[in-house]
């Protein structure tokens, strides 16, 4: 009995660091450079926080450098107690938060942009402000993201889009080998605990009774 409850631990440890390793997963990739006039367009920003086991808070910031201008402007900022608030006139009514939510600890910073336009061509920049909670003090961190964006009146596919697709499928992949992986280790180790509690209550079945 005591030896079919420590299988059954094992078996749920094992479990358990499956399910926390599939929801602590992050990939940052990068966002698509090419926006077509008059449609929507989502500027990706993705900044994975290295230490997951410890907490932390984000505020985030975006600017924009039009081309042939030579400073940034903030132009949009989100914290998930205020929300969004849009900085520049040029963007008034047209980006929307499109990254994590419920979440204190911004990942994903992602804004759309709606009803695109040639003036919306140039570089964006978004920051991260994280704060990371510790035992006893807090570190405080800024991460950044670039983006080059070219609005175009059609649509083509270029390379690093392709590219960026490629990627994914292989991190896709990937990941699905290294659950195989784990699991077959798991299941080794369960397999063997299970034949030496066989070889145990064997034994202990051939000993002769105690006087």
């Amino acid at each position: 009995m005591e030896t079919s409850i420590h299988l059954m631990l094992f078996s749920l440890i094992c479990t358990t660091m499956f399910v926390y390793q599939c929801h602590a997963a992050c990939a940052e990739v990068d966002s698509d450079t090419e926006a077509v006039a008059g449609a929507g367009f989502k500027l990706g920003c993705i900044s994975c926080k290295k230490r997951s086991e410890v907490k932390g808070y984000a505020t985030v910031e975006w600017f924009f450098r039009a081309n042939g201008e030579a400073d940034f402007v903030p132009i949009y900022t989100y914290t998930k107690e205020t929300g969004q608030t849009i900085e520049h006139d040029l963007f008034m009514d047209r980006v929307d938060w499109n990254g994590s939510k419920r979440s204190g600890d911004i990942q994903d910073a992602s804004i759309y942009l709606l009803n695109v336009t040639f003036n919306d061509s140039g570089t964006y920049q978004c920051f991260f402000n994280r704060i990371l909670t510790y035992e006893n003090h807090e570190y405080s961190t800024t991460i950044s993201k670039v983006v080059h964006l070219t609005v175009v009146a059609k649509a083509t596919r270029g390379t690093a889009s392709i590219v960026s697709e490629v990627m994914m499928y292989v991190s896709i992949i990937g990941l699905q080998v290294w659950l195989l992986i784990e699991m077959i280790y798991c299941y080794r180790k369960i397999s063997a605990a299970g034949e030496e509690a066989l070889r145990e209550a064997a034994k202990n079945q051939n000993l002769p009774p105690k006087c």
